[in-house]
Formats: C-alpha cells, sequence, structure tokens
C-alpha cells in the first residue's frame, strides 16, 4: 500500500483513463476524489463499471472516495473542489490532470482551424490543466510535498499526417511545456511536476470512435515498436511511478507511454 495516507484527485475520471488511473491509485493505498462533469459519462461509452459510480469502485477496494461534478475550465469551479477536498480531507497530495481531450468535432487543419475550435480545445485542455495546478500548488505548497502528473499526449510530441489535429497537438504540447515551468517553480517546495504521454491506447473512447477495427488497428501497429495497442493500465503504471516514492528524483519530465511510436 505505497500511498496509504494519500489523498488523489483525478480529473476527468468518471469513465476511460482517468477512472483507470483512479482505481489504480485506490489499489494502490490512495483515498481518490473522483472529478468529472458528468459522473455517469461511462454509459456514453458503454464501459462497464464493477459498481454503480467509480466511488462505489473505490470504496469497494477499501478506500475513501469523494465525487465532485465540476468544469475544470471554470477556475472558480476548480477552486471550489480543491477547498472542498481539504475540508473532507484536510489534505491533498496528489494531482492528475486528466480531464481534456480531441473533444470539439471536425477538422483543425494549421493553415485553416477556426478560432473558435482553437480557443475550446485549449481551454478544455490547457487552461483545465492550469486551473487544477495552480489551486493544488497551494496546499502543497504549504505541506511542503506533493506529487502532480499532467496528462499530455503523443500528439504533443510530433507532428503526423496531413496538418489535420492541430488545435489538440498544440494544446498538449503547450500542456508538456507548461509541465516543465511548473516543476520549475515548485521544485523548492519538495513538489514533483511530470507529465505522460499516451500513445494509442483502447480506451472506451478510442474504442467507440473505431481505434479497434481490424483495419485501423493494423495501420496503428505498423507505428509501434511493441506492435500491440495500449491498455489503459499501461498508462496507469506509469502514473504510479510519478506519484510514489519511486520517482523522488524525478521532475519536470515528459513520458511517452506509447510502445515505442516516439522513438526520439
Amino acid at each position: 500500500m505505497k500511498l496509504d495516507g494519500k489523498v488523489a484527485l483525478v480529473t476527468g475520471s468518471a469513465r476511460g483513463l482517468g477512472r483507470a488511473y483512479a482505481l489504480h491509485l485506490a489499489k494502490i493505498g490512495a483515498d481518490v476524489v473522483v472529478n468529472d462533469i458528468d459522473m455517469d459519462a461511462a454509459k456514453q461509452y458503454s464501459e462497464e463499471l464493477t459498481a454503480p459510480t467509480v466511488m462505489d469502485e473505490i470504496r469497494a477496494l477499501g478506500r475513501r472516495s469523494l465525487g465532485i461534478v465540476a468544469n475544470v475550465t471554470d477556475k472558480s469551479q476548480v477552486n471550489r473542489m480543491v477547498e472542498q477536498i481539504l475540508d473532507e480531507f484536510g489534505h491533498l497530495d496528489i494531482l492528475v490532470n486528466n480531464a481534456g481531450g480531441a473533444l470539439i468535432p471536425g477538422p483543425s487543419y494549421a493553415s485553416t482551424v477556426p478560432e473558435e475550435h482553437f480557443r475550446k480545445t485549449m481551454e478544455i485542455n490547457l487552461m483545465g490543466t492550469i486551473f487544477c495546478c495552480q489551486a493544488a500548488s497551494e496546499p502543497m505548497k504549504k505541506q511542503r510535498s506533493g506529487k502532480i502528473v499532467n496528462v499530455g499526449s503523443q500528439a504533443g510530441l510530433r507532428s503526423q499526417g496531413d496538418g489535420n489535429g492541430t488545435s489538440y497537438a498544440v494544446a498538449k504540447a503547450a500542456i508538456q511545456h507548461y509541465t516543465r515551468k511548473l516543476a520549475s517553480d515548485l521544485g523548492p517546495y519538495n513538489i514533483n511536476v511530470n507529465c505522460i504521454a499516451p500513445g494509442w491506447i483502447l480506451s472506451s473512447r478510442a474504442i467507440a470512435s473505431g481505434r479497434d477495427r481490424p483495419e485501423t488497428r493494423e495501420r496503428l501497429l505498423q507505428e509501434i515498436a511493441l506492435r500491440r495497442l495500449g491498455q489503459p493500465e499501461d498508462c496507469a503504471k506509469v502514473v504510479e511511478f510519478l506519484v510514489t516514492d519511486l520517482s523522488d528524483y524525478v521532475t519536470g519530465q515528459i513520458i511517452p507511454v506509447c510502445g515505442g511510436v516516439c522513438l526520439f
């Protein structure tokens, strides 16, 4: 129980990768706050839970859990969320900024991406991450300890394809560099800040969008050195490394979890 006595907040954790992180942290001892804008989000992609809610799944593991509905793009909601966590648990030790994604429909070519598309994608990904980091860093500074894990993407590390997907790629690249700047800022307070960059992972949303179709799978496998698509637990294991004492001397790093898509 590496995280016994620790309190973790995982944003966007009512389904998908966020749920995998929340459950994994609970399994190794953390009490976990589940945040999402929709606590029934798993139903949208037919993701089966083992209990009525993710909070109930965590409680079944013997850990405390609190569910907070909050939109991370609203700074006031984020601040209230952290205040509620402190009122309930007394401290906050771990933040995993998972909320975000390529959620705005339509093409996003570098030379023509509409302003509204770009702004919304940046808001959902970058600004949500910044607001959560800023809110969590205050109690972490006071206790002079903490672990922050931001979630970037392989899309923010490389440019592939025909120039589409620009909004998402730039937003994730910005998160990755913000991670480095925040690590420099918070290092003197004994707070570690790192980032994972998932590759082709079979989350419930990715499966619903067709990532596991035979023709898509075959095309993607050619990009992956390990010749398999990733599972949410592959990312969760790296999050474990970054929030436990195994990574006490690691900060400001972007770790691709991609099976060898990003080989540079």
